[in-house]
């Protein structure tokens, strides 16, 4: 009973843990289903959010603003920072690339990267800025079941829901709405979106958009988690492998793909870990996509791309 309860922590820990990765995941799969472009930047994105949102929540707290009152001015100055990078971005590096390889587009998107994390830390500091949106307490459930209990972090519980809602949100904006079938259209083909009348800049600004927005959610759980700091321009990288496992193009994929990972790693590090060596969660979610991408490369929920010629 203790072993089954021991499992049974670390594989729901490890399922929350994924779907945090999960956020940061959804953000490349908006841009990358709407437009085509893998956008690097996303990382960035999640940094610059966290900072405009945790300076804007400390100057109004400051000032003598009630903690829900600056929260809501704090997120809508947070959003209206993403709103001005996103017409920034397609104004000045998207709108010139129109029609370009994928490789020019994504190539743009690691310039992106770094101007982000220059300015975001010119403009707000480079320290670690504490952030406390979420409870991050523990509950412990199934204590009649299991000899102390099955820890759970109330943060990642929160993220669970976030994502859930997220998920939900974006499947009904993509296939319900007319914008959300614009954007597709405009990832098939630029040039063919553009004959039928199509405004791609106006498009790539909305989409931009909403990606912003969903680096804003993120930010604030991870902010949360670590700390508004520049190490959380490293997610990108951490949710490589759940795009990879998920698919490029698919919405639920990105939940599917951070659950995935995040059992994998924890129940890695916890039943392999002492065979093997510490720090296996570090590179087990990589073996896991590199597996998939040997009989799916398109990812298990991807849509398998066709090419005529």
């Amino acid at each position: 009973m203790i072993a089954f309860g021991q499992f049974l922590e670390v594989l729901l820990g490890g399922l929350l843990s994924g779907v945090l990765y999960s956020l940061v995941a959804l953000g490349f799969v908006l841009i990358f289903k709407a437009s085509g472009v893998f956008n690097f930047a996303q990382g960035a994105m999640v940094l610059l959010a966290g900072l405009a949102l945790v300076r804007s929540l400390d100057f109004l707290v400051a000032k003598g603003f009630p903690v829900w009152t600056a929260i809501i001015l704090g997120l809508g100055f947070a959003a209206i920072i993403m709103a001005i990078a996103a017409w920034i971005i397609e104004r000045f590096v998207l709108g010139p690339l129109v029609n370009q390889d994928g490789l020019t587009l994504f190539m743009s998107t690691i310039g992106v990267t770094f101007v982000l994390e220059g300015v975001s830390q010119m403009i707000f500091g480079a320290e670690i800025y504490p952030l406390r949106l979420f409870p991050t307490d523990a509950w412990f459930l199934g204590e009649s079941l299991f000899p102390g209990g099955i820890l759970v972090n109330q943060l990642d519980v929160w993220g669970g829901l976030i994502a859930g809602v997220l998920v939900a949100g974006l499947a009904v904006f993509f296939q319900r709405t007319k914008t959300g079938r614009a954007l597709r259209a405009v990832a098939d083909d630029h040039a063919a979106a553009q004959s039928v009348g199509i405004p791609i800049s106006w498009i790539w600004f909305i989409v931009w958009l909403v990606a912003g927005l969903v680096a804003l959610v993120a930010a604030t759980v991870w902010g949360t988690k670590l700390g508004v700091q520049f190490s959380i321009t490293f997610l990108a990288l951490k949710a490589l492998p759940v795009l990879i496992i998920g698919g490029f193009t698919s919405v639920p994929g990105a939940i599917w793909g951070g659950l995935i990972i995040g059992a994998g790693e924890k129940l890695a590090e916890a039943y392999l870990g002492p065979a093997i060596g510490g720090g296996i969660e570090y590179w087990f979610g990589y073996v896991l996509a590199l597996a998939v991408l040997m009989f799916r490369p398109q990812g298990l929920f991807g849509e398998r791309i066709i090419e005529r010629v």
